[in-house]
C-alpha cells in the first residue's frame, strides 16, 4: 500500500457567517473575501505541509485544478507541483489534474508535464481528470455536449506527443495543429504513469478500462451534512466499477486499478 499526502489548499480564513450569507463556495463566491497578503503565508504553509509529507514517509505529494474556488486555491497546479518538484527528492509528484479539456492547444499540458517529470527525475504522476461541471462548464465556459470529446482528442494529442520523435500535423476536431512538437520529453518511458480521478461516471470507468489507467476515486463527500452518507456511496461506486469490468464492453474480465 502506498499513501498520497492530497492537499486542495482551502482558504482558511473565510467569515464565521458564510453559511449564512454566501449560497456556495463555488464559482459565484466573492472574490473580495480572498486577501492576497494572507494568501502569501497559505500557499506557503500549504506547500510546507506537502515537503514535510515527504520526510514523514508519504509516497507521493498530491496537488490538483479548480477554479473560482475558496477550497481549492490552485488554478495551476503545476505551479505548485514545480516548486514541490525543486523541494523534494524521493516521493511522486502527483498532479491529479491538469483538466485537460480546458487547455487550447492541450500539447500545452504535453510539455509542462514533461517539464515537472525532468525536474523531478521521473517522479511525476500525470493526473488527467475530465472535470467538474463548476470548472469546466460554468468557470470556464466549455459546453456540455461537447465536452468528453474535446477530453478525448487533447488525450489522445497528449499521448502521440509523448511518444513521437518526430514533429506530426494533428488534425483534430478541436485543435488543428501543423507542427506537434513536445519539447522536452518526460524522463519516465514509455510515458509518466496516468491517473485519472473521478467521482463515479461509469464513462470514466470504461476509459480507465480500455487505456489500463489509475483510476482515482473521489471518496470525500463533504463535512457535517455530506460524511455519514460516504461509505453507502463507495459501495454504489465500487459495484458500477465491477460491472464495467465484466461486461460486453470491456471483452474479457479486466482489472480496474484504484485509489481512494
Amino acid at each position: 500500500m502506498r499513501f498520497i499526502w492530497f492537499n486542495l489548499m482551502p482558504w482558511p480564513h473565510l467569515p464565521e457567517d458564510f453559511r449564512e450569507k454566501y449560497r456556495s463556495v463555488w464559482v459565484d463566491i466573492p472574490s473580495s473575501l480572498y486577501d492576497p497578503v494572507r494568501g502569501h503565508a497559505v500557499y506557503n504553509d500549504y506547500l510546507d505541509q506537502l515537503e514535510f509529507a515527504e520526510t514523514v514517509g508519504f509516497d507521493g505529494l498530491g496537488v490538483n485544478e479548480h477554479h473560482a474556488n475558496a477550497y481549492g486555491l490552485m488554478p495551476s497546479p503545476t505551479l505548485m507541483a514545480a516548486a514541490l518538484a525543486r523541494r523534494t527528492s524521493r516521493a511522486a509528484i502527483v498532479v491529479l489534474g491538469s483538466s485537460i479539456a480546458l487547455y487550447d492547444p492541450p500539447i500545452r499540458v504535453a510539455e509542462e508535464f514533461a517539464m515537472l517529470d525532468v525536474i523531478s527525475g521521473g517522479r511525476l504522476v500525470a493526473g488527467f481528470p475530465v472535470g467538474t461541471s463548476m470548472d469546466t462548464n460554468y468557470a470556464y465556459g466549455r459546453v456540455p455536449a461537447t465536452l468528453r470529446e474535446r477530453y478525448a482528442e487533447a488525450h489522445d494529442l497528449i499521448r502521440k506527443a509523448w511518444a513521437a520523435d518526430e514533429p506530426f500535423v494533428f488534425n483534430g476536431r478541436f485543435t488543428q495543429l501543423r507542427y506537434a512538437n513536445c519539447w522536452p520529453k518526460p524522463v519516465q518511458k514509455p510515458r509518466p504513469p496516468i491517473f485519472i480521478p473521478g467521482g463515479g461516471s461509469v464513462e470514466t470507468y470504461d476509459f480507465c478500462i480500455e487505456n489500463d489507467y489509475n483510476y482515482s476515486y473521489l471518496s470525500f463527500f463533504g463535512y457535517l451534512r455530506g460524511w455519514r452518507g460516504a461509505p453507502r456511496a463507495l459501495r454504489s461506486s465500487c459495484s458500477a466499477a465491477r460491472s464495467r469490468c465484466t461486461s460486453p464492453r470491456s471483452g474479457s474480465p479486466r482489472n480496474l486499478r484504484c485509489l481512494t
